[in-house]
């Protein structure tokens, strides 16, 4: 089984974390770092791994629970979840990444750099990120003056303007610094 997640960086939404169980020589063309695949190419990816893998499951960790637990924290206990919610028990899981989780459940190795180096771990970094790609573009609808379908919660330059000027909504993560920046301002009805 291979484990990873993805917006650990993002300002706003959920840490999504995957898990993604291959048959035994399975071989997936193109699939790799999803950070190195284009949307499109992730999207049709994603279908192929959904329908090959022996079991996979996501999980949303919402920005609360990352504000409660810290961003590491939250992405290793989502770990934990995953591997408790596949209808299948892994054998052994390759977590991508320098730490286990504390109560993963199952036995576990740690492999830096992984969505590059297992097939299963980079199965598992496609299907976190267009989990949480689609999750962004739904929330997008309810706060489009963000920009989440574009920049699915990451600090970019017109993310960060957005927020100064509207403020956070309930999405973002009060622990992050520019967020945390921009509730703790002081603002005046009125000119000085």
């Amino acid at each position: 089984m291979g484990l990873d997640e993805v917006g650990r960086g993002c300002l706003a939404g959920p840490v999504v974390v995957a898990g993604v169980i291959l048959p035994v020589g399975a071989d997936l063309a193109g699939v790799r770092d999803s950070k190195k695949l284009s949307a499109a190419a992730r999207e049709e990816a994603f279908g192929r791994i959904t329908r090959e893998a022996v079991a996979w499951a996501a999980l949303a960790v919402s920005a609360s629970e990352v504000d409660r637990r810290n961003v590491l924290a939250a992405s290793l206990w989502g770990m934990e979840q995953v591997v408790r919610r596949l209808r299948v028990e892994p054998d052994f899981a390759l977590v991508d990444g320098n730490q286990l989780p504390h109560a993963l459940g199952v036995s576990a190795r740690c492999l830096v750099k992984g969505d590059d180096r297992s097939q299963c771990i980079a199965a598992a970094s496609i299907v976190a990120k267009v989990a949480r790609d689609r999750l962004m573009r739904v929330w997008h609808r309810y706060y489009p003056h963000y920009g989440f379908d574009h920049n699915v919660g990451y600090p970019t330059a017109d993310h960060l303007r957005a927020l100064e000027q509207n403020g956070a909504c309930p999405l973002h993560r009060r622990s992050f610094a520019p967020v945390a920046d921009v509730i703790h301002q002081i603002r005046l009805p009125f000119d000085l």
